[in-house]
């Protein structure tokens, strides 16, 4: 048990390992609805949109959650302007997004000459994380869930039948934007452990791997955050005893647990899937 309990001697490895756990339960509830609703790169989208908003928030002395929280909310309104203005399609359109957002942010960076670091920013740093943004990411997760069970069965007509929602007199418009409030507020929470592009495998991977192994929403969220919390933890401690970065580590460890479900789900898996076809 020596190995299991020695990384628990140091503090800053306490921490980090608190910060995963908590990232694990709150990026595969949010990116389960992503999952269903086919827009998984809005949250790369999101993730990127922030760089702009923790700039300028560094600049002028602001604390960085409310730039970023304004700068992420702003790149998914460019979003659904460039879709409702033209007959561009939604993929262009975040790609556009994207783009743009990721560019200024690094010209604000360097012309402002941020204190911020663009490869934490961009990678995260797990183990420098600070008892302050535990209890961020903490607060996070627990409001999201309280906002998630308090609305779920909202939110699951909403996801699955937009139009039928809009039509029964549901406030679509309301619950799209506490949807992407959820979504940006996930991603500034982790951005300091995981950084910009590490956060969508925490989003996306637990979600689609429970995807692929279950049938209803609430276990693809159970069973998500099982596969996230279990990555997480799995990844910190390949970090310690390889001496690899943490941020890779947990996002290599998120995709094999996809690829086992890819291969291995009873009714979606590659491999049992040719099974079952043999046998039919």
């Amino acid at each position: 048990m020596d190995w299991l309990l020695d990384p628990l001697n140091y503090e800053f490895m306490r921490q980090a390992l608190a910060a995963g756990a908590l990232m694990g339960i709150l990026c595969p509830i949010v990116g389960t609805y992503l999952i269903v609703q086919r827009m998984a790169l809005l949250g790369d989208v999101v993730a990127h949109a922030v760089l702009p908003g923790l700039a300028i928030a560094n600049f002028l002395n602001v604390p960085l959650l409310i730039g970023a929280f304004v700068s992420g909310m702003f790149g998914t309104f460019v979003t659904s302007w460039i879709r409702a203005q033209s007959k561009v399609k939604v993929d262009a359109a975040m790609a556009i997004t994207l783009s743009c957002f990721f560019s200024l942010g690094i010209a604000l960076l360097t012309s402002l000459r941020s204190r911020l670091d663009l490869e934490d920013l961009l990678f995260g740093d797990i183990l420098s994380i600070a008892p302050a943004d535990v209890w961020e990411i903490g607060f996070v997760t627990v409001a999201v869930l309280i906002a998630v069970k308090t609305f779920y069965k909202e939110l699951l007509f909403f996801t699955f039948d937009p139009l039928g929602a809009e039509a029964i007199g549901l406030p679509v418009a309301a619950m799209n934007f506490g949807l992407m409030a959820a979504i940006t507020l996930t991603i500034v929470a982790s951005i300091k452990a995981v950084g910009v592009i590490l956060v969508m495998a925490l989003m996306v991977n637990p979600a689609a791997a429970a995807y692929l192994l279950t049938k209803e929403l609430h276990w693809m969220m159970a069973v998500g955050v099982g596969l996230g919390v279990l990555s997480c933890l799995i990844g910190m401690y390949i970090s310690y005893y390889l001496n690899t970065p943490s941020g890779p580590a947990i996002a290599l460890t998120l995709f094999a647990c996809f690829l086992a479900a890819l291969l291995f789900s009873p009714s979606q898996g590659i491999l049992t899937r040719s099974r079952g076809q043999a046998k039919a």
